[in-house]
């Protein structure tokens, strides 16, 4: 996201491992807050601000799983903030997943580890959280040379202190806000220096950030929103003068449905960011997921070469197909036996899968099994001696012998996987992310 974009970020506040409704209110709003944070997500937040509220040791490491459970469930860059009191801290709210940690300046000893922090891993990842005005214009030259931006904790965010900050600091202001209308929200945002809205009122306001992103570029307040390249009248429609639609899942390329497109379909889908289709059968506008639940939130649009087609890639909330199947194409018609090469990704889940399934079913005369009978040290035990016929192999010029032992490394490394409850997804959005 370009970082002149206006920001609208939902805010989670975790305790004791459930999001609650705020800081001075831990009334439950999810006891879900990975799942809470997808939501937000896909209602097209541009970042998630979480803020862990825990109380001890015990309790703080159970909240950074959760943070790293909403890391890997959401699309969008997560801040981590709250119970840092050392490096360490920062540390592990970055090792978790977000993007950005943040230091909280009401506390002295967060103050003295800026630079540190800063210096060890960056300043586009440092933020700080700001809740009185002599936090600012004691540390102003601090936060200058080693913080990206600030966070303005309510009662101290308002419009006023924003612009107190910007004075001192010149850096961009994100105002972490509970009382304020949503006919004011405009006025705030489109301040210059203001880098965007969290807290109370965009968690309030979740389905509608959507629309206040459109309410926003109407006013010419520049926001990260769906901007059609393509216009209606560009299309080659059919007949009935409609576009067919193919929708593939984002993540793994399947493809999940086919169905049609009119311009007011095409049109409330770059609107609300949910796909929304012309329905043939019933002759009406179809938002899908309006029934079941199953929404279909856009994360890209892509026309064919004759510009008589639309690719739309999504993120699919349980199944596409109303027959509950997750994909409408399963009735298979035939399909020819090939040599060729599976994709990587499926066939490592579906070796993973047969590992699982020996851990939850143990099978008799399974080496699988006598792995995970004799513990932890016998996997990483092969796994170092896997490890080592690599590098023998390696320096073999045939290159088979390297295809067969990095094979039986992978296999070993997927018992540890298994062991140790790590999927394939957090690894490779682990990857991603670096």
């Amino acid at each position: 996201m370009e970082q002149n974009f206006k920001k609208f970020i939902p805010c989670i506040y975790l305790y004791q491992g459930n999001a609650v409704k705020c800081f001075e209110d831990r009334t439950v709003v999810s006891m879900n807050a990975p799942e809470l944070a997808k939501y937000y997500s896909d209602n097209n937040a541009d970042e998630i601000l979480v803020f862990d509220l825990s109380n001890g040791d015990k309790e703080h490491e159970e909240n950074l799983d959760v943070v790293k459970a909403i890391c890997a469930a959401v699309d969008v860059p997560v801040i981590g903030a709250g119970n840092v009191h050392r490096m360490e801290d920062i540390k592990k709210l970055l090792y978790a997943g977000c993007k950005k940690a943040a230091l909280n300046y009401s506390k002295p000893g967060n103050v003295e580890i800026t630079e540190e922090v800063s210096l060890k891993f960056g300043q586009e990842k440092i933020v700080a959280c700001i809740t009185n005005r002599s936090e600012i214009t004691e540390n102003a030259a601090l936060l200058k040379q080693y913080v990206s931006e600030l966070i303005l904790v309510q009662p101290f965010a308002n419009a006023e202190n924003a612009k107190a900050c910007l004075e001192a600091t010149n850096l961009p202001v994100l105002l972490c806000m509970k009382d304020i209308s949503l006919e004011k929200i405009l006025g705030v945002i489109g301040m210059d220096g203001v880098s965007g809205i969290s807290g109370e009122v965009v968690n309030e306001n979740a389905k509608e950030i959507q629309a206040l992103k459109t309410l926003c570029a109407g006013a010419g307040i520049a926001v990260n929103t769906f901007e059609a390249s393509i216009s209606w009248s560009e299309f080659k429609k059919n007949s009935d003068g409609m576009v067919p639609v193919v929708v593939q899942d984002y993540k793994t390329d399947e493809v999940l449905m086919v169905a049609y497109m009119n311009e007011e379909a095409y049109e409330s889908t770059l609107k609300t960011g949910k796909m929304t289709y012309y329905s043939r059968s019933r002759q009406e506008l179809w938002l899908k997921g309006e029934t079941s639940g199953h929404f279909q939130y856009v994360r890209s649009l892509t026309a064919d070469c004759d510009l008589d087609t639309i690719l739309a890639k999504v993120s699919q909330v349980g199944a596409a197909c109303h027959t509950g199947n997750y994909s409408c194409f399963f009735n298979k018609i035939m399909e020819k036996e090939s040599d060729r090469s599976e994709n990587p990704l499926k066939v490592f889940e579906d070796v993973m899968g047969v590992i699982k399934d020996r851990k939850v079913h143990p099978k008799e005369g399974s080496y699988t099994n006598y792995l995970f009978d004799k513990g932890i040290d016998k996997i990483l035990k092969k796994l170092g001696e896997e490890a080592t016929e690599i590098v023998i192999a390696a320096k073999n010029p045939n290159p088979n012998e390297i295809k067969y032992e990095i094979s039986d490394f992978l296999y070993h490394m997927m018992v540890l996987m298994v062991e140790k409850g790590v999927s394939w997804e957090e690894i490779t959005t682990e990857l991603a992310n670096r």
